[in-house]
C-alpha cells in the first residue's frame, strides 16, 4: 500500500503517469514538462494563461522551474518497480499465492482472478478493464472518479464533475473513445507522411549509394591515372636530374683533359726547349746546322682551352636552359588536364626586311636563296649581297628560344642582333660582323660563334640538322645549342644588352626554317 500511495504521489494528472521531468509552475503545482506545455501551447492566443489543477491565472506564459528533486524521486521509484511484463498483473484477492489478474475494477482500486470476478459486484459503478497494476491512473486526481471524457482545450483527460462543476466546466470535452480515435486518425495521417519521408529517403538513400557506388569506380580509375602519372614524373625527373648533373660534370671534366693535355704539351715544350738550348751552347756551327727541325712552336694554344677562355667557366645559362626546357618537356606531356603546357609563339620574318637574295615563305617561316629578285629599296632592308632578314618579333625581357631547320642549306647564319644593324653596307650588316649582333656560322663543314667580327672555331661532329638559340635577356645571355640527344651546348655569349632584340637568319644557298619557340621558359 505505501507504494501504491507513493505512486498517486508521484503521478501527473494530465497523462495520469509517473512524472517525466517535472517541471513546476510558480503555483507549486508539477507536471511533466511535455504535458504542461501542451496546454500553455492550446492556451496561446486567449486572454491568459492558467493553472491546469488550481487554475491559477498568469498575464504571460509562465516560467517552468525544473523540479530536480522530485524528478530524482520519480527516477528512483521507477527502478524499484517489477517490469510489468515478467512480473504479470495479479489478483488483489489471492494473497497466499500469487494468481493472475483477468480485470481491474476501478471503482475497488483492485484486480480480479476469474473467481473472483465471478462474485465480483455488477453495479454500474464498478468499471471494469484491462488488468492494470495502478487502475488509480484512470481516476481524477481531483475527484476520484473515473476519467470518461477529454478536454480539448487543455488536453486532459477528465470526470464527469471536472466537466460539469470543476475547472473544466464550459469547456469543449469528448468521450474518451471520441478523442482517442481523433487522435489516432492524426496520428495515421502523421504516419503516413512519415512512411512517405521514409520511402523518400529510402529512395534517395539507393541513389546516393549508385552515385557514391560510380563515383568510386571512378575514384579508383583516377587514383591509378594520377598515381600512374606522379610515378612516370618522378622517373622523368630523376632522368632529367641524371641528365643535368652528367652535364655539371662533364663541363668540369673537360677543364681536367684540358689541362691533362697540357701538361703533356708542356712536358713536349720543355723537351723542346732544352734541345734548343743544347744546340745553342753549341760551338759547332756543323753540329748545329745538321741538327733535325725542332718544328713549329708557333700554335701552342690548345683550341679547346681557347674556347673554355672566350666562353667563361661554367655554362649556367646551358645548364638552366637545359633544366628547363626539360621541365617544359615534361609538363607538356602530361595529359587530364592536371598541368597548363607553355604555349608555343611562332617567330615570322619581316618581309620588309629581306634582302633581295632571300625570298619568304607565306607562312613567314622559311628563307630560301633566290637571286634575281627586285624588291623595293626601304630602310629596313637589307640591301646589296647580304642575303638575310630579321623576325618581326622582337625580345626585351624574359628567356626565350626559338629553333632552326639548317639540314638544307650549307654556308648559313643564325643568331640574334639590335634593330640598329646596318641595313646598307656588307662586312657591318652581316649578323656576327659587328658589335650589334651575335651568330653561329656554319661553312661547309665548319662552325664558328661570331660577335663584333671576332670568331671562335668550334670542334667537329656538330649535328648539321637543327639548332637552337637561347635567351636569357635579364642573365646578359646568348647560347647555341644543336638538338642532339641529349642535347650539346655549343657557346654562351655573355653581353649587356641595350636594344631589344630580333632574331636573325642570313642563307648562302638553300634554305632555313624556324620551327618554333617559346614565350619564356
Amino acid at each position: 500500500m505505501a507504494s501504491a500511495d507513493l505512486s498517486e504521489e508521484l503521478e501527473c494528472s494530465l497523462c495520469l503517469d509517473i512524472y517525466t521531468d517535472p517541471v513546476m509552475l510558480r503555483c507549486g503545482h508539477n507536471f511533466c514538462r511535455v504535458c504542461i506545455d501542451r496546454v500553455l501551447d492550446s492556451q496561446e492566443g486567449s486572454a491568459g494563461y492558467s493553472c491546469p489543477e488550481c487554475r491559477e491565472e498568469y498575464k504571460e506564459r509562465p516560467g517552468l522551474h525544473r523540479n530536480i528533486t522530485l524528478r530524482n524521486i520519480a527516477g528512483r521509484f521507477l527502478t524499484t518497480q517489477p517490469d510489468q511484463e515478467e512480473a504479470g498483473v495479479h489478483c488483489t484477492y489471492c494473497i497466499h499465492s500469487p494468481v493472475p489478474a483477468v480485470m481491474s475494477c476501478l471503482h475497488c482500486d483492485a484486480s480480479l482472478c476469474d473467481n473472483h470476478l465471478r462474485v465480483h459486484s455488477k453495479a454500474p459503478e464498478h468499471v471494469l478493464c484491462a488488468p492494470t497494476t495502478s487502475p488509480v491512473t484512470r481516476k481524477c486526481s481531483v475527484h476520484k472518479k473515473i476519467l470518461k471524457y477529454y478536454c480539448t482545450e487543455d488536453a486532459a483527460c477528465v470526470c464527469v464533475t471536472c466537466s460539469l462543476a470543476g475547472e473544466h466546466r464550459g469547456h469543449q470535452v469528448e468521450t474518451l473513445q471520441e478523442a482517442s480515435e481523433e487522435k489516432k486518425k492524426k496520428l495515421r495521417n502523421n504516419l503516413q507522411k512519415l512512411m512517405a519521408e521514409t520511402e523518400e529517403a529510402e529512395k534517395r538513400v539507393q541513389s546516393l549509394e549508385e552515385g557514391r557506388r560510380k563515383a568510386q569506380e571512378k575514384a579508383d580509375g583516377e587514383t591509378e591515372r594520377v598515381t600512374a602519372l606522379f610515378r612516370d614524373l618522378s622517373r622523368r625527373l630523376e632522368e632529367l636530374e641524371k641528365r643535368v648533373l652528367s652535364d655539371i660534370m662533364r663541363q668540369v671534366q673537360c677543364y681536367d683533359d684540358i689541362i691533362r693535355q697540357l701538361e703533356i704539351k708542356k712536358e713536349e715544350l720543355s723537351r723542346k726547349m732544352r734541345h734548343i738550348e743544347e744546340l745553342c751552347n753549341m760551338t759547332d756551327p756543323l753540329t748545329v746546322l745538321q741538327e733535325s727541325d725542332t718544328g713549329d712552336l708557333c700554335d701552342t694554344e690548345d683550341r679547346h682551352d681557347k674556347q673554355l677562355h672566350d666562353g667563361g667557366d661554367l655554362d649556367v645559362a646551358g645548364i638552366s636552359h637545359t633544366l628547363h626546357t626539360g621541365l617544359a618537356d615534361i609538363m607538356s606531356g602530361v595529359t587530364g588536364g592536371v598541368y597548363i603546357p607553355i604555349q608555343p609563339a611562332d617567330i615570322l620574318l619581316d618581309e620588309q626586311t629581306a634582302n633581295n637574295y632571300l625570298h619568304i615563305s607565306d607562312d613567314r617561316k622559311t628563307a630560301s636563296w633566290s637571286p634575281g629578285q627586285i624588291c623595293p629599296v626601304t630602310p629596313e632592308r637589307f640591301q646589296g649581297y647580304t642575303p638575310q632578314v630579321l623576325s618581326s618579333r622582337s625580345f626585351s625581357s624574359g628567356r626565350h628560344y626559338w629553333e632552326v631547320d639548317v639540314g638544307r642549306s650549307d654556308v648559313w647564319r643564325v643568331g640574334m642582333c639590335y634593330p640598329s644593324i646596318d641595313r646598307r653596307g656588307w662586312e657591318q650588316s652581316v649578323i656576327g660582323d659587328n658589335n650589334k649582333s651575335w651568330s653561329l656560322w656554319r661553312w661547309g663543314n665548319q662552325y664558328s660563334v661570331i660577335h663584333d667580327r671576332k670568331e671562335i672555331q668550334l670542334p667537329d661532329g656538330i649535328p648539321r640538322d637543327r639548332v637552337r638559340i637561347y635567351l636569357d635577356y635579364e642573365a646578359r645571355q646568348i647560347s647555341f645549342y644543336a638538338l642532339s640527344d641529349p642535347i650539346r651546348h655549343l657557346h654562351t655569349f655573355t653581353a649587356t644588352f641595350t636594344e631589344p632584340l630580333h632574331a636573325g637568319l642570313c642563307a648562302w644557298g638553300g634554305c632555313i626554317k624556324i620551327c618554333g619557340g617559346s614565350q619564356g621558359v
